[in-house]
């Protein structure tokens, strides 16, 4: 397996299970889909359904043996594809939902929890089949219940397509009224990204990139409650005594990463792609990236002195990874999902966490604006114009960013939006109300800065 854990490692990581939340948070499987195209939209459904049923058959089934074998909670079993708009670009029907339903179908009899991977690249300008996959994301998401999709608007080095970014805003005000009763859920099944990585392992936002091989397994590991109970040993240290404590912590936790990546991808007969370090919060207490801030000293999440903290975090958490394996991918950082995170939902109700400090964080940490409530009359133009500063950020910092954002209908400011589960529930967040109407109907591209002419 390359490695082996010592004794003492050993203990430490099953009283890190026991007491501190560490665990997997999922094994994914990243699966090839191009030799699915057809002509016959049916045809390249019933193509996708069986190849992902044939590749895929055993995933929930080793991911278990391990949790068993060595005692390692992993909290999902997920699947991503290639970009269904490159798979579906043969087709003659418009009725790209079918494909949706397909990837469902299949998710469900192997019993995975999600399956990503219903998404188009957009970046530079369209394809007649991103148009039709961008345009079919409503009925796709409100008419299934396992599939994930995420549209790349921008990149370092193409630019932002302000085109892609309207329609997005339209899409996630049109998916949230599909899915009005389930106080739009589909919304969290959507993200909107600036610089998509290939082998992300996390939901919404994972795909199978071109660049891929046939299929891999690719791991994304947890640790807030580690990295928080190791701080509770630092109090009133200097901060470089801090960012050792956090490297220390993130490696040992990506060592249990790689070693349950490894035993997936050796059982599975497929390649190891990578282990992705990000700190993914969940609603339990005791598992937050905001209670480690205040741990810092920060006296809520939001207040003065947050974005400085969340970047020593992001950092260490970066630096110690790396050394514990040779192939650390995806986003690898600290998620900052208002709704999955216990103290960010408690900061964003007392009025400290807001959109614009959120946004600051975005600069610093990993993805961006993530599973954040807004009042349901926030118009489709307001929704992209957030969606085209936060990409922004990420074209000209050469990084990740993303917008998840609930437009929920009926609910304004102060009331809550409650998707259960990992998503847990999100404060109505107040969003400035000046227009940006004018501003996003000029469409076209911003173009790409001096920093993408790397050549």
């Amino acid at each position: 397996m390359g490695y082996l854990l010592n004794r003492d490692e050993i203990a430490q990581t099953n009283h890190m299970i026991d007491q501190q939340h560490l665990d997997v948070r999922t094994i994914t499987m990243g699966i090839n889909l191009q030799d699915c195209a057809s002509e016959e939209i049916t045809v390249c459904g019933n193509k996708i359904y069986e190849k992902i049923c044939r590749k895929a058959e055993n995933l929930v089934k080793t991911g278990e043996e391990i949790e068993r074998e060595f005692g390692i909670p992993i909290v999902n079993k997920r699947i991503s594809v290639t970009p269904i708009s490159i798979v579906a670009a043969s087709c003659k029907s418009e009725e790209y939902e079918v494909l949706a339903q397909s990837m469902d179908r299949a998710a469900k009899e192997i019993g995975v929890n999600y399956i990503g991977g219903y998404s188009a690249l957009v970046q530079k300008g369209f394809t007649e089949s991103d148009r039709r996959l961008i345009q079919s994301i409503p009925n796709a998401l409100a008419g299934t219940e396992r599939v994930c999709s995420s549209v790349n608007v921008g990149s370092t080095r193409a630019g932002i397509n302000m085109d892609a970014v309207r329609q997005m805003g339209q899409c996630i005000k049109e998916l949230a009224l599909r899915t009005e009763k389930e106080d739009a859920i589909g919304c969290s099944k959507l993200v909107v990204f600036c610089n998509a990585v290939e082998d992300n392992p996390f939901m919404a936002g994972a795909f199978h990139g071109v660049g891929e091989p046939e299929t891999v397994i690719n791991v994304g590991v947890s640790g807030p409650g580690v990295v928080y109970h190791a701080l509770q040993e630092c109090k009133g240290k200097p901060f470089d005594e801090v960012a050792e404590t956090i490297k220390k912590t993130a490696f040992k936790v990506t060592r249990m990463g790689q070693l349950v990546a490894r035993e997936a991808s050796s059982r599975l007969n497929t390649t190891f792609g990578i282990v992705d370090l990000s700190l993914a919060p969940t609603p339990a207490k005791g598992d937050s990236v905001a209670r480690i801030l205040e741990e810092m000293g920060i006296e809520t999440c939001g207040g003065p002195g947050t974005t400085a903290a969340l970047a020593l975090l992001n950092d260490a958490v970066k630096k110690g990874g790396v050394m514990a394996s040779s192939q650390v991918g995806g986003l690898s950082g600290a998620f900052i999902p208002v709704s999955e995170d216990e103290g960010m939902i408690a900061a964003a109700r007392a009025g400290v966490l807001s959109l614009e400090k959120l946004e600051a964080m975005t600069c610093v940490c990993s993805v961006g604006l993530d599973m954040i409530a807004v009042p349901g009359d926030t118009s489709s133009e307001t929704i992209a114009a957030i969606i085209a500063d936060e990409a922004a950020i990420g074209m000209i910092n050469n990084k990740t960013t993303a917008v998840r954002v609930i437009p929920a209908p009926g609910k304004g400011v102060g009331d809550t939006v409650t998707i259960g589960g990992l998503f847990g529930e999100a404060p109505v967040m107040p969003v400035k109300t000046a227009s940006a109407e004018a501003f996003i109907h000029r469409g076209g591209r911003i173009p790409a800065p001096m920093n993408s002419l790397k050549n």
